[in-house]
């Protein structure tokens, strides 16, 4: 049975991708954007459909966040946030939990959610794939909120630098996490390690997972962003010196906050002021790593340097890839 509605979900996909672009308008400029898409501007996202009777102003509005970890904790912490976006824009607000990058991705085009954050890998996904329009990232009045590729073992372990992990249990991610796989496929073979080479590839399905996995001796070793690893040592579900970082990547763009980019743009508008003036509660200023705002950000140029890591290992984000991605990311839940 779960064959055969794997099977049919693809068909669908495929019939609305078909669809799409027999119905796609007159466009100048696509790039990576799905058919249905137009970027005449070239910021690399999709611009605003230019039938109005296509434009959505929602009288319940969807948000949602990456499910880096458990989404049952994020609608917890997100609360202060939701009660303030339901009461600046006149909305009843609804926070949808989703279990995976490829869920939250399917959410948005097909209508199903309207403003959310994406983990740095799926961001890119969700543009070409959903429609997705990046505008914020946590951060203070001084900068947006960064991470970094942590490369982690137990603090016991034998190993010192990534060549050690030849042969050994590594845990990535999912196929579509920047931090979890894309920006390991990229840069360790320049230090030694080639994942699939040296190493078969173990799919935890969670950063979360993979932290944790490493902690039990499930896996010798993970990849895994450095602000969930610092969040849950925060919380108390790990200790940070029961690890070892062995290596750790330059910095990257945390999670974005997209909308769809179907919003009527007056509400659009309205929704967008709510983000920029709200300011975290101590809750949720704990939770983030210090993060006190949203900061405007633009997809063309603070999500430079994720393009940048996944073409240099050969990775795109358009809908083959994502398709494949996908089959490889319920592959790995699965198991």
């Amino acid at each position: 049975m779960k064959k055969i509605i794997l099977t049919t979900l693809l068909a669908l996909g495929l019939m609305a991708g078909v669809t799409a672009q027999a119905q796609a308008p007159a466009c100048t400029n696509r790039g990576d954007l799905d058919a249905q898409y137009c970027d005449d501007n070239k910021d690399l996202v999709a611009e605003p459909p230019k039938d109005p009777s296509k434009l959505k102003n929602p009288s319940t509005l969807v948000f949602t966040y990456t499910p880096v970890e458990d989404p049952a904790v994020y609608e917890n912490i997100f609360k202060p946030f939701t009660n303030h976006l339901g009461t600046c824009t006149g909305k009843k607000v609804v926070f949808y939990q989703v279990q995976s990058n490829a869920a939250e991705i399917e959410a948005m085009r097909s209508g199903r959610l309207h403003v959310g954050g994406f983990s740095t890998g799926p961001t890119a996904f969700a543009v070409n794939i959903a429609g997705a329009v990046p505008f914020a990232v946590k951060g203070t009045d001084k900068e947006f909120q960064g991470y970094q590729l942590l490369f982690i073992v137990k603090k016991d372990s034998p190993f010192q630098k990534l060549s050690d992990l030849k042969g050994k249990k590594v845990a990535h991610t999912a196929p579509s996490s920047n931090s979890g796989h894309m920006a390991p496929m990229a840069l360790f073979p320049k230090e030694g390690l080639t994942p699939e080479k040296d190493y078969k590839i173990l799919f935890s399905g969670k950063h979360d997972q993979s932290i944790l996995g490493v902690r039990s001796g499930d896996y010798d070793a993970a990849p895994v962003a450095s602000d969930v690893f610092h969040r849950m040592a925060v919380r108390g579900q790990i200790k940070e010196d029961e690890f070892r970082v062995i290596w750790k990547s330059a910095k990257f763009p945390t999670s974005s906050f997209a909308y769809a980019h179907d919003l009527e743009p007056k509400f659009r508008d309205q929704m967008l002021k709510c983000f920029y003036e709200y300011r975290f509660p101590a809750e949720m200023q704990k939770a983030f790593d210090g993060a006190d705002r949203f900061v405007p950000v633009t997809y063309l140029k603070d999500w430079a340097i994720v393009r940048q890591v996944a073409e240099a290992g050969g990775e795109k984000f358009n809908r083959t890839a994502y398709e494949k991605e996908s089959a490889r990311e319920a592959a790995a839940k699965k198991k």
